[in-house]
């Protein structure tokens, strides 16, 4: 690494520090002054905060020049923000093929919600041919790094039998591992698995525990579920 390179690390961790303390004003200046010399992370941190407003004024359109100028790099973050950006149809046209098309390619690089996405992709059939295998694969790359969704998503294939053989125990053990992360709906599928004894000794505290976490969260079938377990409580005793 050259001293060029060098300094310009640091003065991306600065900048990055700068906005971690919230003070969003200097951070922008900052990002702004790398982004100009072609740095793609403080490109991409740009796209950022246009896509989300922090700092700026939302704007879609300064999200997506920025997200562009990092993919040019190569810059795979900015390629799944850029397909994020085209699958709702944020500052550009809806477009799923477009989507597809940089979710791919991040994906290729590691970005895990992308890989989530391209699972997402073939297991429903959208826009791709309905490939249960390849959507597994995909899940999988992505629940290997811990995405919540993914593992979620593809304990829901191991548990309903979608294209794969049914495996309650592996559903068992990926609810967990993305309900353990706070994700609303394999906490509900989580209790709802020691409720009914699938996969596992069936077992009331558990299943109220994951159940109660969802919701709290506001998950309605979780809370539909816990009424009813409370009001057949009632009946027995």
């Amino acid at each position: 690494m050259n001293e060029e390179s060098k300094n310009r690390d640091d003065d991306f961790e600065h900048a990055c520090d700068v906005f971690e303390r919230e003070d969003y004003k200097t951070a922008y200046k900052l990002f702004l002054s790398l982004a100009n010399k072609d740095d793609a992370g403080a490109q991409y941190v740009l796209g950022k905060m246009f896509e989300e407003g922090e700092g700026v004024k939302q704007d879609y359109k300064q999200a997506i020049k920025w997200y562009r100028l990092a993919v040019k790099q190569g810059h795979g973050m900015a390629q799944s923000a850029l397909g994020q950006m085209y699958c709702y149809g944020l500052g550009v046209e809806q477009d799923y093929k477009q989507a597809i098309k940089w979710y791919r390619l991040a994906g290729y690089k590691g970005d895990a919600d992308a890989q989530c996405c391209m699972g997402w992709f073939y297991e429903e059939g959208k826009w791709l041919p309905k490939d249960s295998e390849k959507a597994r694969n995909w899940y999988l790359l992505s629940a290997t790094q811990k995405n919540a969704d993914a593992q979620n998503n593809l304990a829901r294939m191991y548990y309903e039998g979608r294209g794969i053989q049914q495996n309650y125990k592996e559903a068992l053990r990926l609810f967990r591992l993305s309900a353990e992360q706070g994700y609303v709906e394999a906490q509900f599928n989580l209790g709802m698995m020691y409720a009914d004894g699938q996969g596992v000794a069936e077992d009331y505290a558990e299943a109220i525990k994951w159940l109660k976490l969802a919701a709290e969260q506001k998950f309605e079938a979780a809370q539909f579920k816990l009424e009813l377990m409370h009001l057949n409580e009632n009946i027995l005793n």
